[in-house]
């Protein structure tokens, strides 16, 4: 496809994922013809201590469920239970879900095969999935230290012991809020992407005293779900464009769907 005939040709696209995730969106956005703008707003560091999750590790096989809600969860968890136990084994008789198809990925590639995956990307549907009386099964949940409690919350009310841990912190970046101040204000940008809840939060707080919604006001907001959709509201913010899949490439997807493209160069 010529190049000027690719429907994101023209358009500059900020992403604001963390440095290390950003390839795959950017490649996405640059095969639709869009210029990336990689702005990471956040970063991920290693929890504070990790005793909380060496206890739980001394007791995987207790549990009936491990549940992961992202792939930076896998990530974390896997390491140091390897580093701690020498291999997967722990988990052998534990029965694993995952919220989303990138985190069911990354914990296959770590050689465990999910055995449950919602077709919806949100806690609520793990939730659904379960039955409805939990009473005597433990769930262990492997997550941010800033997290929804939707899934922990649903577990207990239907009577399950549920262990919460931080394998992970999500910490703000802003080393490109200046460059990217001086390109909104010169209404050089055409869309900013938000992929999770930090991500909005971070953006935000990179601006510190400017009016974000006039900032943004002829910007196009791409989030990636409803629930990084109402975070963005929560300053002001209306998400244009949620994929009907809450998932990278259902984004990059609806981007190149929702803008128009625009007109060739003579």
């Amino acid at each position: 496809m010529h190049t000027e005939r690719k429907p994101l040709f023209g358009r500059r696209v900020v992403v604001t994922r963390a440095r290390e995730q950003q390839s795959d969106f950017a490649e996405l956005l640059e095969g639709y013809g869009a210029e990336v703008i990689r702005c990471p707003t956040i970063a991920f560091l290693p929890p504070e201590d990790w005793k909380a999750l060496d206890q739980s590790l001394e007791r995987i096989g207790s549990y009936d469920w491990v549940i992961f809600t992202s792939a930076n969860g896998v990530r974390s968890f896997v390491g140091r239970l390897r580093e701690k136990k020498g291999d997967l084994g722990a988990l052998h008789g534990v029965r694993v879900a995952t919220i989303g198809p990138a985190t069911a990925a990354t914990l296959e590639e770590a050689g465990l095969r999910p055995d449950l995956v919602p077709d919806e990307y949100r806690a609520e549907a793990i939730l659904e999935a379960l039955d409805r009386d939990l009473r005597g099964m433990r769930f262990f949940i492997p997550r941010a230290a800033e997290a929804r409690e939707v899934l922990p919350a649903g577990l207990r009310e239907r009577g399950a012991h549920v262990d919460v841990v931080a394998v992970y912190r999500t910490v703000q970046v802003a080393d490109e809020a200046g460059a990217l101040l001086n390109l909104l204000r010169a209404g050089q940008v055409d869309v900013v992407t938000f992929t999770s809840s930090s991500t909005v939060v971070n953006f935000a707080e990179m601006f510190p005293g400017e009016d974000l919604p006039a900032l943004l006001k002829d910007v196009t907001i791409a989030c990636i779900g409803p629930i990084t959709a109402e975070t963005a509201a929560r300053y002001g913010l209306t998400a244009h464009v949620i994929p009907s899949a809450f998932t990278i490439p259902s984004l990059a997807d609806a981007l190149a769907t929702h803008l128009p493209p625009l007109a060739p160069s003579p």
